[in-house]
């Protein structure tokens, strides 16, 4: 075994987890999902039947990531963040048949507390603020927040937030890394 599993934790079979990985107290690995190298779940955290966590992903506590549920390499689930993958859900009608995919794509981090409603997807390095509710597709490096969220700026893959000159230009603070804005997309330089 070339991951750590705390003694609480409980890992059904027929589940692919690659090495590096630390599955902390309390939590549930159901069949037939796959954890990447290096991967982090915090405790009381749910993976369900086919859900894909790609490498150096970090799930805090008390998360539950539904069936239909991706996330790529490098992506930052906050505490008690939610991901839904009905879009009508009721007790008393199964439909399993009915789950949405929903991918969250490199690098994006979503916020404590914030709910991804299914089917919508993440672009990579997007921020997902605290609490927000995100009810569309977020473009790569958005910056959301609110209920439901609306984008109010960027984001550098380091999280900064960018400031764009008149030519389309930004520089992240933090990495020294420039970035372009050109029809409402933004691109590495």
């Amino acid at each position: 075994m070339d991951y750590f599993a705390h003694e609480t934790a409980v890992i059904d079979d027929n589940c692919v987890i690659e090495r590096g990985v630390k599955i902390w107290h309390f939590s549930h690995i159901m069949s037939n999902c796959t954890i990447g190298e290096n991967c982090n779940l915090g405790q009381n955290v749910v993976i369900s039947p086919e859900v894909v966590l790609g490498k150096n992903v970090k799930v805090q506590n008390n998360v539950s990531i539904y069936t239909g549920v991706i996330c790529e390499d490098d992506v930052f689930l906050g505490p008690s963040m939610v991901f839904t993958n009905v879009i009508n859900p009721r007790s008393a009608v199964n439909r399993k048949n009915e789950y949405l995919k929903t991918i969250v794509k490199k690098g994006a981090s979503i916020g404590a507390n914030a709910t991804i409603v299914c089917g919508n997807n993440i672009g990579k390095y997007a921020f997902i603020g605290a609490g927000a509710v995100v009810t569309k597709e977020i473009l790569p490096y958005a910056l959301v927040v609110g209920n439901p969220s609306k984008q109010i700026g960027w984001v550098s893959e380091y999280g900064q937030r960018l400031e764009f000159n008149d030519d389309g230009f930004a520089t992240c603070k933090e990495s020294g890394e420039e970035y372009e804005l050109k029809d409402n997309r933004v691109v590495k330089v």
